[in-house]
């Protein structure tokens, strides 16, 4: 059963009589367990609804829909399925006490993997989920591998139960299913030999595994059940050699990179990044791998839209990875704006100065970066440290933080959405 919390108006739901708080209980006859019941159900031109209204009339809904037409509902969310692992490197594991709760969730769902992109290990699907995701066909996945080797992804994961990765992949890979997989990798447990075994057997899955992050391991002040090695510049670029040893190969085989290291290996390695057209489609962006690539590229693209600025005063608040990156991006926005940029570097005082991302950046550290600049007409701050209901990590509201300051402050992910006349933040410069 799936309870329905809004309708759309003039939509099909709406036309035949379904309201908010209707519980949808089949189609045609298969019980509705959750959207993807719903929504491949649905897709047909006739099926038949059983529902319960508000009231506990129990209704059958006959519904014919033209090509394109949307059933017009809004779904109550589903329950998460929680994460049964308990690695050492869990982000989860890395948060301080007191914030809010959701984001203590360790979700590993399929479904979101699907729907969002979310990275799950699979280490919880059972037989009838890998039925349904082959009639279904969920594709593509997004997989945290990590380790091929069984024995290696059970202490990297730390659960002795969790299946074998390569027979998993393999059975859906047979059944049309496509994946995108990603390695965190923990010095001394997935490197070298484990490494080169894992590339190997998603290799060997051919089309099906579409493209593979190598990503560090990333530790919080607050990760108190790594026992491990932190990551170095040695073993960054070492991860790196290997990557592009098999991105070589990828690109005379089969005409793509198919595995990348994320941008932080670059950084920690203290190594050049590529430039955009080495990721092709960025397929694994939100994975950090060619996000300062995508960034320098929409830069480019935009400075021609951009507006005189001629003395405005600009701080561009950043975290510290990204600090020696940016001077050159400003110095481009200097040139075509003729406004002067200053980059703010702040540390994270939530999770400890090894966490240098400014994707995490609370709202306390942007408070403390521009407390007393008086001296800007503009502050910009990085868009991805608020999520979408408007919080910082720390549970700060932008709305209430930007109020503090005698400057404007936007959100921003590349300059250009905030600059443009017509931009997100719609701030008009001084005339």
């Amino acid at each position: 059963m799936v309870r329905v919390t809004a309708v759309q108006p003039d939509s099909i739901a709406d036309a035949v009589g379904i309201v908010p708080g209707t519980e949808l209980l089949s189609v045609d006859g298969r019980p509705l367990e959750d959207f993807l019941d719903w929504e491949f159900l649905t897709a047909d031109e006739a099926f038949v609804v059983s529902a319960r209204l508000p009231d506990g009339e129990l209704v059958e809904f006959d519904i014919e829909r033209e090509p394109g037409d949307v059933m017009g509902v809004t779904l109550a969310p589903p329950t998460v399925r929680r994460c049964a692992n308990r690695c050492e490197f869990c982000f989860i594991e890395g948060l301080p006490k007191g914030l809010r709760k959701p984001l203590y969730v360790r979700d590993d769902d399929y479904r979101l993997s699907f729907a969002y992109g979310n990275f799950a290990t699979l280490s919880n699907v059972k037989e009838k989920d890998i039925q349904r995701i082959l009639e279904y066909r969920l594709s593509p996945l997004y997989v945290s591998v990590h380790a091929t080797p069984w024995e290696a992804r059970k202490v990297l994961l730390n659960n002795p139960r969790v299946p074998n990765i390569v027979e998993q992949l393999t059975r859906l890979a047979d059944g049309g299913i496509m994946f995108h997989g990603q390695m965190v990798i923990v010095p001394g447990l997935n490197d070298g030999e484990v490494l080169e075994q894992s590339l190997q057997d998603l290799w060997d899955l051919g089309d099906a595994m579409m493209s593979v992050a190598i990503v560090p391991v990333g530790l919080t002040q607050f990760s108190h059940l790594y026992t491990g090695q932190s990551m170095d510049a040695a073993t960054a670029g070492g991860l790196l050699d290997h990557v592009e040893r098999w991105a070589t190969r990828a690109l005379a085989e089969r005409g793509d990179r198919w595995v990348f290291g994320s941008d932080e290996l670059y950084l920690l390695s203290g190594r050049e990044l590529p430039q955009a057209d080495f990721y092709g489609e960025f397929q694994q962006i939100e994975n950090g791998v060619g996000a300062v690539a995508s960034l320098r590229q929409r830069v480019a693209e935009g400075l021609d839209q951009l507006p005189r600025l001629d003395g405005r005063r600009i701080g561009v608040v950043t975290g510290v990875s990204m600090a020696p990156l940016m001077p050159p991006l400003l110095a481009q926005l200097t040139e075509r704006t003729g406004a002067h940029f200053e980059l703010i570097v702040a540390e994270n005082s939530l999770f400890g100065p090894t966490t240098t991302t400014a994707g995490l950046l609370v709202g306390a550290d942007i408070r403390r970066a521009l407390d007393g600049r008086t001296d800007l007409d503009l502050a910009l701050i990085p868009a991805e440290c608020i999520n979408d209901d408007g919080l910082f990590l720390d549970d700060e509201p932008f709305v209430v933080l930007r109020e503090s300051f005698p400057m404007p402050v936007y959100p921003s992910y590349d300059f250009i959405d905030a600059l443009v006349p017509e931009g997100s933040c719609a701030w008009q410069p001084a005339a």
